[in-house]
This record gives structure tokens, sequence and C-alpha cells, in this order.
């Protein structure tokens, strides 16, 4: 495991991004969202992708993004909520630095992503139904891929950025610089 990278992973609305992004300056890494990262390439939005070439066709992409970025040395990655279904997304994560689940109840998730268009997964009739199955396949997997897991509720994101902080540094192979 390479211990100078930190991979973020959860479902859509844990605070990946916001996380990431404290992380990447604390450390003074660079700071990559997966999601972003494809608009950025493609020029377009993942909802379009997803209407363009169905959740298939942003999958491909979205591994060829996540292979890209955790190559790179010293980084912060945000990835997508579903970045951890493919296996060879979980083994470049695995391997090339350190995956932190940041696990958050369905029920809050729908309450921070309710105002949200740009998730595709949840335009759909009863979001919470639809997190809750998201959560039940997801949640194993991302336990599976991860080196940390991080309980994330109602509390401040300085809270869990702390809490996080001091998980990182309680890996014996952690380098903070």
């Amino acid at each position: 495991m390479n211990t100078q990278n930190i991979f973020l992973v959860g479902l859509m609305g844990a605070g990946k991004t916001t996380l990431g992004k404290q992380l990447a300056e604390h450390f003074q890494r660079h700071f990559y969202d997966s999601d972003q990262a494809i608009c950025d390439k493609t020029g377009v939005s993942i909802p379009t992708i997803f209407e363009l070439e169905g959740e298939d066709g942003f999958r491909d992409r979205e591994s060829g993004m996540i292979d890209e970025l955790t190559r790179l040395p010293n980084i912060v990655l945000a990835t997508g909520g579903g970045a951890v279904l493919r296996e060879q997304n979980r083994l470049c994560l695995q391997q090339r630095g350190v995956v932190v689940y940041l696990h958050v109840s369905p029920e809050i998730l729908v309450e921070r992503t309710r105002h949200d268009r740009n998730r595709p997964l949840l335009q759909v009739e009863d979001p919470l139904q639809k997190m809750r199955d998201l959560y039940q396949v997801r949640d194993p997997i991302y336990r599976a891929a991860a080196h940390i897991v991080l309980e994330v509720g109602t509390e401040n994101h300085y809270m869990t950025f702390n809490q996080l902080l001091n998980a990182l540094n309680k890996l014996p192979s952690f380098q903070a610089a």
C-alpha cells in the first residue's frame, strides 16, 4: 500500500469532496475528485454521460479515470459513490493509497442530497429507498476495500476531519509528508 495517497470512498453525500479538500490543504497535496475529472475530460456533466452512454458507459470512463488518478503521487482523491463496484477500481485504490470509507446512514445522506439534481441515481420517486438499496449493496464493498472506516453522522466537518487525522496517524505506515 502506498501510504502517501489518501482515497475517500462512500455513498454520494458522505462528504468525500469537502473532507478531501481539507485533507489536501492540510497535507499540502493535490486534490482530485474523480467525477469532476471525468466532467473536465469529457466536457459534459455526469447526468449527460448517464443519458448518452448509460451507467455502464459511465463506469468505463470512471475506471479509466481511477486508474489514471491513483497513479499520481501525493494526492487526495474523492471517488464517485460507485467507484468501488468494479474490482479493478478497488485494487487500484487499495494498492496505491490509504482507502478511507466515510460511513453515513442512508437517512442522513438523503437529507444532504435532497436538492442536488446532479445525482442521476437519485432522480427517482423514492430517493430514500434508492439510497437504502445502494447502501445495502455497497456498504460491505466499501468496508472490504477500506483501510479505515470512519463513522460520519451529524457532527460538523471539523470534528470529522479531526477524527480522520487521528485515524490516519494511527496507521503505522502512514506518511504525512
